[in-house]
């Protein structure tokens, strides 16, 4: 099954990696298991993306 996982590069890739990240949420699967693995190996390559791509400007502080 982790054979599967592979970069997210496009945004179709990011599509459906958070569609099978999903999956995972609405039944989370048990630490240590092969599931499990495969769940934080998916959010680990989510979250580079999006720090890539949308990235989150930390405000000024005010004046």
């Amino acid at each position: 099954m982790m054979e599967n996982v592979r970069p997210i590069r496009t945004a179709a890739d990011y599509d459906s990696a958070i569609a099978e990240v999903t999956k995972y949420f609405e039944n989370e699967p048990v630490v240590g298991t092969p599931d499990a693995d495969r769940f934080v190996l998916l959010l680990d390559l989510i979250e580079a993306y999006e720090d890539e791509h949308f990235p989150i400007k930390v405000p000024d502080p005010p004046a």
